[in-house]
């Protein structure tokens, strides 16, 4: 089993920065792959940004090309996502998601979500 917590969430103005952090407990860590996925209200789930057990990022969303990059830290049991020039259309619940050895786009691969932390971005 893995733990995920997602923190750092909140309400932002366009065109700021906020970082997001989850972080794991349970079995190894360095093990899995993590992702960070979205929803918004009426939406369906989304892919953000994964990154591999390594630290490569992969499967960054178009829309946040350029202004969002996920990373982690084995040492600390941690993944992060750093949200520069924030946009109204990043208001969502942000989750961070795991899932053993190999990255996934989709969401259905994952096996751990966290409960989610709230990205209101206001105009």
């Amino acid at each position: 089993q893995v733990q995920l917590v997602e923190s750092g969430g909140g309400l932002v103005q366009a065109g700021g920065s906020l970082r997001l952090s989850c972080a794991a407990s349970g079995r190894t860590f360095s093990n899995y792959a993590m992702g960070w996925f979205r929803q918004a209200p009426g939406k369906e789930r989304e892919v953000v940004a994964t990154i591999t057990w390594s630290g490569r990022p992969t499967d960054y969303a178009d829309s946040v090309k350029g202004r969002f990059t996920i990373s982690r830290d084995n040492a600390k049991n941690a993944v992060y996502l750093q949200m520069n020039s924030l946009k109204p259309e990043d208001t969502a619940v942000y989750y961070c998601a795991a899932r053993e050895y190999q990255t996934s786009k989709w969401g259905t691969d994952y096996n751990y979500w966290g409960q989610g932390t709230q990205v209101t971005v206001s105009s």
